[in-house]
């Protein structure tokens, strides 16, 4: 074993940073022995100093995160702050310098990884990410590595474990939404401001990066299509439950049928009871990976959190730290496909509609036909009348996304329509 220690950089010190170093601390002769070579934590970069860290030498805080990255004896630089700069500076500033890099930092990779990977592939260096998508869960590597000689077709997931508590709670306890939301909160799974959560933001920002690596291409940020879970309501769990599915916030990544174009979508939809995914409860993850040799993968467990996140960013440093002791790099950016992007508007999806309606004759004829003006077929129809007025739901076959919005832009014009409550994508089947 060598006995020089290779020096790590950690920038960033919250839940994740502070498991990390602990990690690193209560089991370093183990992490030795793994690697080939002792591993010593060389500085933590913080913003608030005066911050009491249990089992981390003070001697080791900086506030001076751009002097700790350009230290020339430093091997790998740990990077948990999040956020797109002042990381992106840091980690591209820590390439040129001799480190390598792990990060957890999904919303700086799906918005602009290029800029990483191009940095990193210039100097030679190692970009190792398993913790930015699905926690502790391993995800990035096998498709990177273990399925790089296989082709993906499609890989549908939750991503996101706050989303999936609050439908869960929804589904389950009756909750509504602001009730689960309030639960998700106090339980720690839902930030002050969840918008990223519960927009889906943070579940587009996983879509991206994994339909980059799936796909051999490209995939930014904004050519993902993304909707969140405020608008789902109890009566959608009902509805759902009535056709044998619960609702789930699906991340899913697909290459068309004649292989010429990828998509990349978030968005609530309603999955069969029994799809694999639909059993995941609370705030796990799960990612379903379709590929033509090894055929159906799922991948399941928990998706956030400090520990489960620290496990999946030492599971990347034990590989970079073995790289740089043989003097190679794993395997970078493969983007060799280039695959155009499609819109949504393309994709091939049913669609679940839930109609108000005038109680009267004549009133589903309308509606059928306008779903046949568009080229939709419908698969099936349950109406429910009261008082002059009627709850009118269509379930349809498969069709374009484009093809299902103008049907229902043309309902919401029917005299006979008082409204659309509500519309949800089917998938899963």
């Amino acid at each position: 074993m060598r006995t020089r220690p290779l020096k790590v950089a950690l920038l960033g010190c919250g839940v994740v940073g502070s498991e990390v170093a602990r990690i690193m601390t209560t089991h370093a002769d183990d992490l030795a022995a793994r690697i080939g070579a002792p591993v010593e934590l060389a500085g933590v970069a913080v913003r608030r100093p005066s911050k009491v860290r249990e089992g981390i030498d003070p001697a080791l805080i900086t506030t001076d995160a751009t002097a700790l990255v350009k230290r020339g004896d430093i091997d790998v630089v740990v990077e948990v702050i999040g956020g797109i700069e002042p990381a992106r500076t840091l980690i591209t500033t820590a390439f040129e310098h001799g480190a390598s890099v792990v990060s957890a930092n999904k919303a700086l990779l799906a918005k602009d990884g290029t800029t990483l990977y191009d940095a990193a592939a210039l100097h030679g260096r190692d970009l190792y990410f398993e913790a930015a998508v699905a926690g502790a869960i391993p995800l990035i590597r096998p498709l990177r590595e273990s399925l790089a000689g296989d082709t993906v077709n499609r890989v549908l997931g939750i991503v996101n474990g706050t989303t999936n508590f609050i439908l869960d709670r929804m589904d389950t306890a009756g909750a509504g939404y602001s009730e689960a939301l309030d639960e998700a909160t106090a339980l720690g799974y839902a930030e002050a401001d969840p918008t990223a959560d519960v927009e889906g933001f943070d579940a587009a920002a996983k879509a991206a990066i994994l339909a980059g690596i799936a796909f051999h291409t490209r995939v930014r940020l904004d050519e993902v299509h993304r909707e969140g879970i405020t608008e789902v309501t109890s009566a959608d769990l009902a509805s759902a439950q009535r056709m044998g599915c619960t609702v789930k916030l699906l991340a899913i990544c697909e290459r068309a049928a004649d292989g010429k174009s990828v998509t990349a979508r978030v968005h609530p939809a309603m999955i069969p009871l029994s799809h694999p995914l639909a059993s995941v409860r609370e705030a796990y993850n799960a990612v379903f990976v379709e590929a033509e040799a090894a055929g159906q993968l799922m991948f399941y467990g928990p998706g956030a959190g400090g520990a489960p996140t620290a496990s999946a960013v030492l599971g990347d440093l034990v590989a970079v730290c073995r790289n740089k002791l043989a003097g190679a790099t794993g395997p970078g950016e493969s983007a060799y496909t280039g695959l155009p992007v499609s819109s949504m508007g393309e994709v091939v999806t049913r669609y679940h509609i839930n109609l108000d309606v005038a109680d009267k004759p004549g009133v589903l004829a309308q509606v059928a036909t306008v779903f046949a003006e568009h080229g939709v077929s419908i698969d099936t129809v349950r109406q429910k009348g009261k008082d002059g007025e009627a709850s009118l739901v269509v379930v349809t076959h498969c069709a374009p996304d484009a093809a299902l919005s103008g049907t229902v832009e043309a309902l919401r014009k029917l005299d006979t329509v008082r409204g659309v409550a509500s519309i949800m994508r089917v998938e899963g089947e």
